[in-house]
């Protein structure tokens, strides 16, 4: 405990001067993240930022550019090119174990899915014969299933064809479950390294982040607060969430990206330019964290993986 209080010292005096990249609210966070951690930006002049994902496989990055109406992709040491345009204003992305990439589509109201060789189709588009609103963010269960928020971002002024709830869905084998319907604003999410926590973001009223205990057939039961951001100065609502190999979580939110150890306790914050929207882990080993903030695309290197 002495040699870690030593060391929380140690930082707060050597962290940069400029904009000072870590807010340290508990020295367990110098354990992911070097004190003298840098950010580095690798492209700008988009619009707005969105859904992160690392290509394992191909080793490249794909994100979106919700305005422009594109996914774009980023290669190590290549300039950033157009991947899918237009993209029905895709947001969230993720892969799934066949390495189809799976897309959050706002204008499109659906999820989709992409194959390798290039093959879309749509997958989850409507509830009880109702069109989706808009869906957000997406994450894979091993067992398959598709994990998905669907708040109102994207519908278009004026649509009539609504569900009136904002959800947290399920889609398996061709079938869609509603599994929360009381947040006002659901956004990111992500599963615990176990898959028996579904964490979930809520972007507004309040700004929290929630956990649901998930059975071994992935139902979801009834959830509780994770962390309350409301009193948390700085810009940004909560939106993406990650979680690295240890079970900890880096979730934007006010002030930049927060990172909160399993049991709820934030550790610290890290800070960036622009304010971040969203995130994933990626890099040969996986430790480097892409960060979509607004008008860029950011990294910055960890001592921890994602998780996997």
């Amino acid at each position: 405990m002495k040699c870690r209080l030593l060391l929380f010292l140690f930082a707060l005096l050597s962290l940069p001067v400029w904009g000072q990249h870590l807010d340290i609210k508990n020295p367990g966070l110098l354990e992911l993240i070097a004190a003298d951690a840098s950010i580095e930006k690798l492209a700008d002049g988009f619009r707005f930022t969105e859904g992160p994902v690392w290509n394992k496989e191909q080793g490249y990055l794909l994100f979106s550019d919700i305005p422009a109406n594109t996914i774009y992709q980023w290669i190590p040491g290549e300039e950033v090119r157009p991947f899918r345009t237009p993209s029905n204003n895709a947001n969230g992305l993720t892969y799934d174990a066949e390495g189809n990439l799976l897309i959050a589509e706002h204008s499109g109201r659906k999820i989709a899915r992409l194959s390798p060789d290039g093959e879309y189709q749509a997958l989850a588009r409507e509830f009880k014969g109702i069109r989706l609103n808009s869906p957000n963010d997406l994450i894979v269960h091993s067992n398959g299933a598709i994990y998905f928020t669907d708040p109102p971002y994207g519908l278009p002024a004026g649509a009539s064809d609504t569900l009136g709830i904002f959800g947290v869905y399920r889609y398996h084998k061709g079938k869609i479950k509603l599994l929360v319907e009381d947040l006002y604003r659901p956004n990111g999410l992500a599963l615990s390294p176990d898959e028996r926590t579904l964490y979930v973001a809520n972007s507004d009223r309040p700004k929290k982040y929630m956990k649901y205990p998930v059975s071994k057939g992935g139902k979801v039961g009834k959830g509780s607060l994770f962390f309350n951001a409301s009193s948390l100065p700085g810009n940004g609502n909560p939106d993406g969430i990650k979680v690295d190999a240890l079970g900890n979580l880096f979730a934007t939110g006010p002030g930049g990206v927060l990172v909160f150890a399993p049991n709820g306790r934030l550790l610290g914050t890290i800070r960036f330019p622009e304010t971040p929207s969203n995130l994933a882990f990626g890099g040969p080993e996986g430790k480097t964290l892409f960060v979509t903030a607004r008008t860029g695309l950011y990294a910055v290197e960890l001592n921890v993986a994602g998780n996997k």
